[in-house]
This record gives C-alpha cells, structure tokens and sequence, in this order.
C-alpha cells in the first residue's frame, strides 16, 4: 500500500513538471519579435510620412531634441494598429501615435518578408522642436 501510495506522487510529480514544462515551451514560442526599422528598408515610406505629417509648431511640445520610439503593427490588410509611443515628451509621443494610427497609408505586403509579418515594429524618432 505504501508503494502504491508513493508511486502516485511521483506520477503527480512527474505530470507536474510536465505541465510546468510545456507552458514554458508555449510561452517562448508565442513571444513575438521585434523589429528595429532602419533607414533605407522595407518600412521607410512610414518614417517619410510621419515626418511629412509632424507638426513641430505645437506649444505643448517640449522644446530641444526629443526622443521617442514607437512600436505598432501592421494587420492582414496592410493598416498600421496598435501604436504605441513613449519618449522625453508625452505630447510628443501622443501627436506620433495620432498621426501613426490616422494614416490611410496601407504597407504592401510584397515588401516584407513572412518573418515580418507577425512582428511589432519599433521605429526610433528624433524630433527637434524650436520656438
């Protein structure tokens, strides 16, 4: 009885580590990439089109150089979503997902390649903004 008693426990614990194990598995298979956009690549027309679309003329912007990265992705049909943006100033970040997310640009998919499709994209943005 003692036995039987100790091989269900280690069963348990054997299913126990298991488990622990593919979840972790699962969980860095589903991790998704991201990708730096550099100049002169795939995705440049976007950089253009932000820069053409800034205003630097807003009085809540914080002057001097302003970093910021913002990171988005781009669904089956080619539409920039989930644009998210951080940086030294707020409003800043905010007018770049404004305008990121308000885009009718659509990105041809025949320019990237199938490991960029199910990506986040992270773009640096430096913005120098004067009186």
């Amino acid at each position: 009885m003692k036995n039987k008693i100790q091989i269900l426990i280690a069963s348990f614990f054997v299913f126990g580590l298991v488990t622990v194990f593919n979840t972790v598995k699962a969980q860095q298979t589903n991790v998704i990439q991201e990708i730096q956009i550099n100049k002169n690549g795939p995705l440049d027309e976007i950089r253009e089109l932000l820069v053409y679309n800034f205003d630097p003329t807003n009085p809540d912007f914080k002057q001097g150089i302003v970093d910021s990265e913002v990171k988005f992705e781009i669904n089956e049909k080619g539409k920039i979503v989930n644009v998210h943006s951080k940086g030294d100033c707020k409003n800043v970040s905010k007018e770049i997902e404004s305008i990121l997310s308000h885009l009718q640009y659509k990105v041809n998919s025949k320019k990237l390649n199938k490991d960029m499709l199910a990506s986040i994209y992270v773009m640096p943005v430096r913005v120098h903004i004067t009186e």
